[in-house]
């Protein structure tokens, strides 16, 4: 209960700082307000972008929105390369929060067996969940504090990050480079993608 509880409020803090600041985020970051403000930065565009995708973290930042401005920036294969180190990035950043608060404390605020149905979890499934969630909002920086929490291994926590991470950040750097508003083929292939990723990644590895 104390795992579902943690996962639960984290989710909500995330929600919050949409509620309160998401709408006048929204309005800035818009795919050309985000282009504009990325192409301020002359040749650290590139870094301005990775680094919106980061705040994501703690920032109501649309990450598609940025991922479609770079596609735009630097068009389908390096904005797809920028977009997808952006999400890498801040990733890795959620799942660092989670590994800051030591074992104990981690022991502590989930209860010794919470915590480890909780490691148990992420071990076993928790790749999909992590490299699903990747295409979703508030997802994804409640999944990676989380995992970091409970200890998940980190190459398995790579591997499944960068399985949702490569797909989401390429097609949404498509979409910015031909132009177009996201269509229902977008979403589709970044979900599905992912999944058929970390399925054969999977398959891969039990050989």
């Amino acid at each position: 209960m104390r795992l579902i509880a943690w996962f639960i409020g984290l989710s909500l803090v995330v929600l919050a700082v949409w509620l309160i600041w998401g709408g006048a985020w929204e309005q800035r970051f818009t795919l050309a307000g985000a282009v504009a403000w990325m192409e301020g930065a002359g040749p650290w565009a590139w870094a301005a972008g990775i680094g919106l995708l980061a705040a994501d973290l703690v920032l109501p930042v649309p990450g598609t929105v940025v991922m479609s401005a770079l596609g735009w920036i630097y068009g389908f294969w390096w904005g797809g390369v920028i977009a997808a180190a952006g999400s890498m990035v801040a990733g890795l950043c959620g799942y660092g929060v989670g590994r800051l608060i030591g074992e104990g404390a981690a022991r502590k605020i989930l209860g010794e067996r919470d915590f480890e149905r909780g490691k148990l979890l992420f071990t076993r499934g928790g790749g999909w969940m992590i490299a699903l969630s990747r295409a979703v909002p508030i997802l994804p920086e409640a999944l990676s504090c989380t995992a970091g929490l409970v200890r998940m291994p980190f190459g398995r926590f790579v591997g499944a990050l960068a399985c949702g991470s490569v797909p989401v950040g390429v097609i949404f750097a498509w979409i910015g480079a031909v132009g177009r508003d996201a269509p229902g083929w977008a979403m589709a292939l970044s979900v599905g993608v992912p999944a058929v990723l970390w399925w054969v990644g999977g398959k891969v590895k039990a050989l």
